[in-house]
């Protein structure tokens, strides 16, 4: 099923009229468009991709399942919306929550007649839920993030610098016909302690946790994968430690499964680095959904309150980072089927003394 078709279904069943869609993670979600403007206008009956002139031809050539209209100077985006609103006699129009408290003031000034109000979680409901052939691309991109990762950790060696292995990760990608799907984190020693180091000068050290987090986007779909070694020879702490955090993330990736609660994967994880005093040291959520953007809809929390579903795809996170000390996080990424979990990622993830 194509998402112009499940997007009319869910506004059927909301009872949704019009909708537009503006962020761009959901803009190339129901269009492939990959380009920087666009907007989608969807209507009971009709659904159609709005772009400027600079991005006529683009859109021609990834577009299949809605209308295209382009349009350049002297005219601008709100005169053509508002063109669209008046043909479909548009007069309640939801629009996505993300957009700005000053976006929405200037829609209010521009589009005469039209209500609006706010769509709510219909879109990022229907984006946690992938069709097989999101989870196959999805799946492309975790194989070409592990790729990466091997070359990443046969780089790992005392007198190598952490910049030097973040460029090579971005070169990695973007020679396999990949973008970065982020900045790459390369953290040695005490900067693995922190969650979302950047590359720096420093050079890696007998003794260092090293931690690389790094993943891509390939035909508009993500990867995003973490592993953690120790350079010369682990301590009894960094081994407690390393195997406490594995243990998390292993027993949580099989815990994903159809039914199951988001919130109690995530406190199982916290439950078991509480065993060894860890839990403290553990500040962000379990996990997160992947997709057409790398932090897609959806979080392993305690405020996800939700059961799982099959078809969503998620990454399984668990960190202990200690100041002065460094950090270990191991990160999967899954998908719920019905039959259980499928890992995604493969790169081996049993503690690594290089």
């Amino acid at each position: 099923m194509g998402q112009v078709k499940r997007v009319h279904e869910a506004m059927a069943a909301a009872g949704w009229d019009a909708i537009l869609l503006s962020a761009s993670s959901s803009v190339q979600w129901i269009s492939d468009f990959t380009g920087s403007f666009g907007y989608a206008l969807i209507t009971t009956d009709d659904a159609l991709f709005i772009t400027d002139s600079r991005y006529a031809i683009q859109a021609e050539q990834q577009i299949n399942d809605l209308e295209i209209k382009s349009f350049g100077s002297p005219k601008n985006i709100y005169e053509v919306l508002s063109d669209e609103f008046s043909k479909r006699q548009v007069q309640r129009l939801g629009f996505e929550p993300s957009i700005t408290f000053g976006a929405w003031e200037t829609w209010k000034e521009k589009f005469h007649g039209v209500e609006l109000l706010p769509l709510g979680d219909l879109i990022p409901g229907l984006m946690k839920i992938k069709t097989d052939a999101e989870i196959n691309k999805i799946r492309e991109a975790c194989r070409l993030g592990d790729a990466c990762m091997q070359r990443a950790l046969s780089m790992v060696q005392v007198g190598v610098s952490e910049y030097d292995i973040g460029l090579d990760i971005e070169f990695f990608f973007r020679k396999n016909g990949a973008a970065i799907g982020f900045d790459p984190i390369v953290a040695s020693g005490p900067n693995s302690a922190k969650p979302h180091a950047r590359p720096s000068e420093r050079k890696i050290q007998r003794g260092d946790f090293v931690t690389i987090d790094l993943g891509c986007t390939l035909d508009g779909y993500s990867s995003d994968l973490t592993r953690t070694v120790v350079v010369g020879e682990a301590t009894d702490r960094q081994c407690e430690i390393y195997e406490q955090v594995l243990r998390a993330e292993v027993e949580c990736c099989q815990m994903l499964v159809a039914g199951a609660n988001g919130k109690d994967v995530d406190q199982h994880a916290r439950n078991i680095l509480d065993e060894k005093d860890l839990g403290q040291f553990f500040g962000h959520s379990l996990g997160h959904g992947l997709g057409r953007a790398v932090h897609d809809p959806g979080r392993l929390h305690f405020t996800a309150d939700e059961p799982l579903t099959v078809g969503q795809v998620w990454t399984v996170e668990p960190g202990v980072y200690i100041e002065d000390f460094g950090g270990v996080r191991i990160e999967d990424d899954v998908v719920i089927t019905a039959s259980g979990p499928e890992i995604l990622t493969s790169t081996p993830k049993e503690l690594t003394v290089v």
